[in-house]
């Protein structure tokens, strides 16, 4: 369900039907409190799979069946140093997105710009 596919072509349409389809999983796939907590986790430095179970409370095995949905659409990345694999953000529009986001979600209310 969370497998992403290839990036749009430029000349697709961004409101095209394949677009509209893979934005919406991806939504989705972040609108998760669990992955987004970990995708939250990930923007700073690199961080590994104990680390992140540590700092939110969670076994390591489901915050690496988490990662390996993020990973896999293309979220984040990993990479091994040593016996350890760490994982970031994949790219800045990741980060943009998530933090564009968090600053909308802090934005104060605009009662008169509603309805």
């Amino acid at each position: 369900m969370y497998a992403m596919k290839s990036k749009p072509k430029a000349s697709q349409s961004p409101t095209s039907d394949d677009t509209v389809v893979q934005l919406a999983d991806l939504f989705r796939l972040m609108g998760d409190p669990t992955r987004l907590r970990i995708i939250l986790v990930c923007l700073g430095e690199p961080i590994s799979v104990g680390d992140i179970a540590t700092r939110l409370d969670l076994s390591p095995s489901l915050v690496s069946h988490h990662l390996r949905l993020l990973k896999a659409a293309r979220v984040l990345r990993a990479e091994r140093r040593g016996k350890q694999i760490f994982y970031s953000a994949l790219d800045e529009h990741i980060r943009c997105v998530i933090d564009d986001m968090v600053a909308h979600v802090g934005e104060p209310l605009d009662i008169e710009g509603i309805g």
